[in-house]
C-alpha cells in the first residue's frame, strides 16, 4: 500500500531529482512540477541563465521523471510571483532596504501557490529538495535544520505556515549534499554534476541594480544619487543611487579614505547614506515584523539563538513581543544587521518562527 500522493517541487537540479527517487523508493505516489515563474521576454535576460526556469533545467527534471516514470508538469506561477515576490523586490529597495526574494518565495508560492495546488490534485504532501528536517513530536509538527549543516536551508523557510508542516516533506533532510551527489551519479541522472546557482533566478547575473532597473519604472527613486555622510554628518560624496548598496557594503563606495568604510544605514527618507569603521556595523537591538512562528507565542522562551543572514553564525538572543512584532536584543554585538533581511530564532536545532527586520536600534 502507498504512503499517500506527494506533489514535489522540481527545480531541474540534482538535490529536487534526487528527492523524487527517494520518494518513489519509500512508496509514495510522486508528481513533478517544475514552475515557470517569471517571463525573460523584454527583459534583456539570456534564457540559458534562467535559475530555475530556465529551459535546459526544466527539460532535466522532464527526463528524471521519464526516467522515474512518475508525471511531471510546468505549472505557470509568473503572475503571483510577480506580485508576491519581484513586486516585494522593487519595494523593498525603493525603501532603502535588502530583501531577501527566496525567503518570500518559499512563503507565498512554494507553500501558497504549490500548496493550494496540491490540494486540487487531492496531494496529501509537497515537497522539496530543500536541506531541512521536520519530526513528529507526538503529534505536534516542529521543523528542524539539516543534518548536513554546512548546507542547512532552514533559514529560509521560517516563513512556512505552522498548519502545513505535517504535510510537507523534505526528502533530504537527513542527507548530505556529497551522498546527494553520489546517488545521482550512480542513477545516470544527468543533472548530477551541476554546478549549484548561488544567484536569486531572475537576478542570474547577480547584477542586483540592474534586476531592479529591468523591473521598475525608470524613474525608480532607487536610481536617484544622493549625499555620502559620516556618522558625524560631514558630507564625504555622492552615491549613485541607493540601489547599489547594501548594509555592511566595502566596495564600489567611490571615496577616497585612509581607512576601509562601510556602509552604516542607508536613509531613504532623504536619499543619504552614512559610512564609518568596521566596528561601527556592530549593533545589539533591532525590531522584527511580518512575525511567523512555528509554536505558540506562550512557548517562546529566552533560550533562543538567532540567524540574521542565511550565512550568519546564529547567536544567543531575547525577544520581547509588542504588538504583531518583535524586539530582539542580542547578547554579544553583531554585525550589519540589515532592515529587509530575515531573523530567524532557533532553540538548538529546532525553528521556532521568524520575520524581517525592520529597524536598528541605536
Amino acid at each position: 500500500m502507498g504512503k499517500g500522493k506527494v506533489l514535489l517541487g522540481m527545480s531541474g537540479g540534482v538535490d529536487s531529482s534526487v528527492s523524487a527517487l527517494l520518494l518513489t523508493e519509500k512508496g509514495y505516489d510522486v508528481i513533478g512540477i517544475s514552475m515557470k515563474l517569471f517571463d525573460y521576454s523584454g527583459r534583456g535576460i539570456n534564457t540559458q541563465m534562467g535559475g530555475c526556469c530556465g529551459i535546459d533545467l526544466i527539460d532535466d527534471a522532464r527526463l528524471v521523471c521519464a526516467k522515474l516514470n512518475i508525471p511531471h508538469y510546468v505549472l505557470d506561477f509568473s503572475e503571483p510571483f510577480r506580485k508576491q515576490v519581484i513586486d516585494n523586490f522593487i519595494v523593498e529597495y525603493n525603501r532603502g532596504r535588502t530583501p531577501n526574494p527566496c525567503i518570500a518565495c518559499n512563503t507565498y508560492i512554494k507553500w501558497g501557490e504549490m500548496f493550494d495546488y496540491a490540494e486540487k490534485l487531492e496531494c496529501d504532501y509537497i515537497a522539496t529538495g530543500h536541506y531541512a528536517r521536520i519530526i513528529d513530536d507526538s503529534g505536534v509538527y516542529k521543523l528542524l535544520r539539516s543534518r548536513d549543516k554546512d548546507k542547512d536551508q532552514s533559514y529560509a523557510l521560517w516563513g512556512i505556515p505552522s498548519a502545513a508542516l505535517s504535510r510537507t516533506i523534505f526528502p533530504l533532510g537527513e542527507c548530505s549534499k556529497k551522498d546527494v551527489r553520489k546517488v545521482a551519479l550512480e542513477r545516470h541522472f544527468r543533472n548530477a554534476d551541476r554546478p549549484e546557482s548561488q544567484e536569486i533566478c531572475f537576478v542570474p547575473d547577480n547584477d542586483y541594480a540592474g534586476a531592479l532597473r529591468r523591473w521598475s519604472k525608470s524613474d525608480s527613486p532607487a536610481f536617484q544619487p544622493g549625499p555620502v555622510y559620516n556618522a558625524a554628518g560631514e558630507k564625504l560624496g555622492e552615491h549613485k543611487g541607493l540601489a547599489h548598496y547594501t548594509i555592511g557594503q566595502r566596495r564600489g563606495l567611490g571615496i577616497s579614505s585612509a581607512e576601509p568604510l562601510y556602509v552604516l544605514k542607508i536613509k531613504r527618507e532623504d536619499n543619504s547614506m552614512i559610512v564609518g569603521k568596521d566596528d561601527e556595523l556592530l549593533a545589539e537591538k533591532f525590531t522584527v515584523s511580518s512575525v511567523n512562528l512555528l509554536i505558540e507565542a506562550r512557548d517562546v522562551t529566552e533560550r533562543l539563538t538567532v540567524k540574521i543572514r542565511y550565512k550568519h553564525q546564529d547567536s544567543p538572543a531575547t525577544v520581547d513581543f509588542f504588538g504583531d512584532g518583535m524586539t530582539v536584543t542580542f547578547k554579544d554585538p553583531q554585525r550589519a544587521i540589515t532592515p529587509g533581511q530575515s531573523a530567524v530564532f532557533y532553540s538548538g536545532d529546532y525553528v521556532i518562527g521568524g520575520g524581517i527586520i525592520d529597524e536598528v536600534i541605536e
